[in-house]
C-alpha cells in the first residue's frame, strides 16, 4: 500500500527507476565521492579531553578540505564577488537572521520595509515598475515566469534559448510539465552564441505564450539582438522575458529599456557568498500591467500611511501564494522566500550605488577580456564564440581533460566542462573571472594551461 502513496516519491517501487535516471546502480553509489576514512569516536578520543582539545581536533580535520576562493575560475555560477563586510554584519542582526514570512504586517514592519527597499532597488536596476520579494533562484524565476506567460496569454508554449545548462532546463521542465506547458528551444548562433533571430522566427507561432532570452547568456556572451527578440515576441502576441545578471546592468541596457514584459535574474552576485554550489536569490520584476502584476508569484510589499497620515506603514499589497489565498486562485505554492538573501542584496546595492555598480561592471568586463586574450594559444586554445563577454567565457582547449588535472595540481579550479551540456562543444570549457581576480591570478591560470599543453 505504501508503494502507491502519492506523497512518498522515493518509495521502494520507484527507487530503482530514480537510480536509473540518475545513472547509478545503487544507493551507495551516490556517496562514492565522499572520502572514506574511519570515524570511530574511540579512536579520535581515546580519553576524555576538554573543549579546546575537541576544537583542535575538529580544526585539524577540517583543514584537509580544499578552499579555492579566488583560485576558482569555474564558469556558470556561483561566483566569487567582493562582499563589503557591512553586509554580513547587518544581516547577522536577529530581526533579519530569524525573519520568516511576514504574516502579520502590524508586527513585521522591519522586514516588510526591507522587502520594499529591495523591490524598489530591483525595479530601478532592471527599469521595471513592479518587483516581488522574492524567488529561490534564477531557474525557479524563469520557470515561474513561464507559467505567468501561459496564464496571461492563455497559450501553452514557451521558447527558451538552447544554450541553457541542463540543470536550468530541468527546473523549468519540472515546473511547466505538470501544467501542460510545452518547452521549445531556440537555436543559438554559431558565431556569437546568442539566439539566432532567423531561426527564432521559424519556431515562434501563435501558440507561443512567452519567449525567454538571457543577456549576458549562460555562456557569458553579451547579446546585441535582445531588442529584436523582444519585438519578434510581441509581434506574435507572446510576452518577452529577459534574464540579466544584476552586476552587468552597471553598463548594459536594462530589460525595461529593451521592452521586456518580465525581467529575471540571479541575485547571488549581490553580496551573497557561494555555499556548496548554491545560496542564491531569484530576482523577478515586471512592467506595470495589471494582468501581469496579478499573476506574479510570491508577494509584493507596498507602502501606505497610517489612518492619521502621520506615519508610513508597510503591507503585503499582493500575495498570490496558496497559503494566503484560496488555493484555486493561487499563482504559486512557493513556501517561503530568500528573505535573508534579499536583505543582503539590498544592503549591497545601497552601498555600491550607481557609480560603484558601474565601476564593478567595467572591471569584470576588463578582467574577462584580458583572461580570454591571455588564454589564447594558436590552434590549441580558441574562444568558441566571437564577441564581448561578461565574466563567463567559453574556450575550446585541445586535450581539455588532461589540462583540467594539471590545473587542479596547481591548486586551482578550471573551467566547467561544456560537453556535458552541449555535446557539440567537445573540449569546451566555461571559465569565469570577476572583479576579485587579480592580473597575477589570471596569469597563473593561463600559464598553467599553456604549460599543460607544452607551451611556454
Amino acid at each position: 500500500m505504501i508503494n502507491t502513496h502519492p506523497y512518498i516519491p522515493n518509495a521502494s517501487s520507484v527507487t530503482k527507476e530514480m537510480l536509473r535516471v540518475v545513472g547509478v546502480r545503487g544507493l551507495d553509489d551516490l556517496f562514492v565521492d565522499i572520502p572514506s576514512f574511519p570515524f570511530e569516536i574511540d579512536e579520535l578520543l581515546p580519553e576524555p579531553i576538554g573543549e579546546s582539545g575537541v576544537k583542535r581536533i575538529v580544526e585539524e580535520t577540517l583543514s584537509k578540505n580544499k578552499v579555492y576562493g579566488t583560485k576558482c575560475f569555474a564558469g556558470g555560477g556561483p561566483w566569487f564577488h567582493f562582499i563589503p563586510s557591512a553586509v554580513r554584519h547587518i544581516i547577522s542582526r536577529g530581526e533579519f537572521l530569524t525573519s520568516y514570512t511576514p504574516y502579520q504586517a502590524e508586527v513585521s514592519q522591519g522586514i516588510l520595509q526591507a522587502f520594499f527597499e529591495f523591490q524598489s532597488l530591483i525595479c530601478e536596476l532592471y527599469d521595471m515598475e513592479v518587483a516581488n520579494a522574492s524567488m529561490y533562484d534564477l531557474s525557479t524565476a524563469v520557470a515561474e515566469s513561464a507559467l505567468l506567460c501561459a496564464r496571461v496569454t492563455g497559450r501553452k508554449k514557451i521558447i527558451i534559448p538552447a544554450c541553457l545548462p541542463w540543470e536550468r532546463k530541468s527546473v523549468i521542465a519540472n515546473y511547466t510539465e505538470p501544467q501542460g506547458v510545452l518547452i521549445e528551444e531556440a537555436p543559438y548562433s554559431k558565431e556569437n552564441g546568442g539566439v539566432d533571430l532567423e531561426r527564432l522566427k521559424e519556431v515562434i507561432d501563435d501558440d507561443v505564450a512567452g519567449v525567454y532570452v538571457e543577456n549576458p547568456s549562460f555562456l557569458g556572451m553579451i547579446d546585441n539582438g535582445v531588442k529584436g527578440i523582444v519585438e519578434i515576441s510581441h509581434d506574435s502576441g507572446a510576452l518577452a522575458v529577459v534574464g540579466c545578471d544584476p552586476l552587468s546592468l552597471g553598463v548594459l541596457k536594462p530589460p525595461g529599456e529593451l521592452g521586456a514584459d518580465v525581467a529575471v535574474g540571479n541575485g547571488q552576485p549581490l553580496g551573497i557568498a557561494p555555499a556548496m554550489g548554491g545560496n542564491t536569490l531569484g530576482i523577478m520584476a515586471c512592467r506595470e500591467d495589471p494582468g501581469i502584476v496579478r499573476q506574479m508569484p510570491g508577494r509584493i510589499v507596498g507602502m501606505t500611511k497610517t489612518a492619521d497620515g502621520r506615519r508610513r506603514g508597510y503591507v503585503l499589497a499582493l500575495s498570490t501564494r496558496e497559503q494566503h489565498i484560496r488555493r484555486e486562485k493561487a499563482t504559486s505554492n512557493i513556501c517561503t522566500n530568500q528573505a535573508l538573501l534579499a536583505v543582503a542584496a539590498t544592503i549591497y546595492l545601497s552601498m555600491m550605488g550607481r557609480t560603484g555598480l558601474a565601476s564593478i561592471s567595467r572591471k569584470i568586463i576588463a578582467n574577462t577580456e584580458y583572461a580570454k586574450d591571455r588564454m589564447r594559444m594558436d590552434e590549441l586554445i580558441e574562444p568558441i564564440f566571437q564577441g564581448i563577454n561578461f565574466r563567463d567565457f567559453a574556450m575550446t582547449i585541445k586535450g581539455a581533460d588532461d589540462v583540467d588535472g594539471k590545473i587542479r595540481e596547481k591548486g586551482m579550479v578550471g573551467g566547467r566542462n561544456l560537453s556535458e551540456d552541449f555535446p557539440e562543444m567537445k573540449d569546451g570549457r566555461l571559465f569565469a573571472v570577476t572583479e576579485v581576480h587579480t592580473k597575477k591570478e589570471i596569469d597563473e591560470l593561463t600559464s598553467s594551461i599553456h604549460e599543460a599543453l607544452g607551451g611556454a
